[in-house]
């Protein structure tokens, strides 16, 4: 179990560090990103108790479905509704960059429960697979999540467009990553690696405009 643990925590503590220091100003409090986190942790329950229904009463089998709106959508839903509801109007979310700090440590949460999950019933020979496959996707739509949502606060008048791109760019690229994994058999890694790739890339330029735009917005205020 602490072997679990340990594998299934790793690859989150270093993807979130990551995320957390590169922050150009004003680091977030520990204590509200770690309550993030665990709310996003918590989510995995009821996610996951909607999706055995669905399974169990033959809903929305199909792999296009399933991939798209058990997974993609639902998954995606519920970490943008605790966003809104929990953080969104908190005092300390006051720069852009925040967003993607709290984005990604709601579905780190999410994806850390989803992965022990996993590893105790399949093993800890699938722990890297899991690291640099469905722990960082969950970061990566965390960081698209956070960055319009940060953008919707901050820095646009098109409050709700950015938060509707908030959703469903997440819900797009999530169905799009189960779908290769569903669909595929064994040339899903053929697909996925240049997935990762881009996604990658989009996500460390939108850390990279965050953080400008949060720098702008602080010297304003200065």
């Amino acid at each position: 179990m602490v072997s679990i643990l340990t594998l299934a925590l790793a690859p989150v503590a270093a993807i979130m560090t990551f995320i957390y220091f590169n922050k150009r100003i004003e680091l977030e409090p520990l204590p509200l990103i770690i309550r993030t986190f665990i709310l996003g942790a918590l989510l995995v329950f009821p996610t996951m108790f909607i999706q055995y229904a669905f399974n169990i009463e033959g809903l929305l089998q199909s792999p296009y479905l399933h991939s798209f709106l058990l997974a993609g959508l639902l998954e995606e839903f519920v970490k943008w509704f605790i966003f809104l509801f929990a953080v969104y109007q908190h005092r300390e979310f006051d720069h852009h960059y925040d967003g993607i700090i709290y984005g990604v440590a709601i579905s780190l949460g999410f994806a850390t429960v989803e992965n022990i999950i996993y590893l105790l019933a399949n093993g800890t020979q699938y722990a890297w697979g899991r690291a640099i496959f469905p722990v960082s996707s969950h970061a990566l739509f965390g960081i698209l999540m956070g960055y319009y949502i940060g953008k919707a606060k901050f820095n646009t008048t098109r409050t709700k467009m950015c938060l509707t791109l908030a959703l469903f760019i997440p819900v797009a690229l999530h169905g799009l990553y189960d779908m290769i994994l569903t669909t595929t058999s064994n040339a899903w890694l053929y697909l996925m690696i240049p997935f990762m790739a881009g996604l990658w890339v989009i996500g460390i330029r939108k850390i990279r405009l965050a953080n400008h735009h949060s720098a702008n917005l602080h010297s304003k205020a200065e």
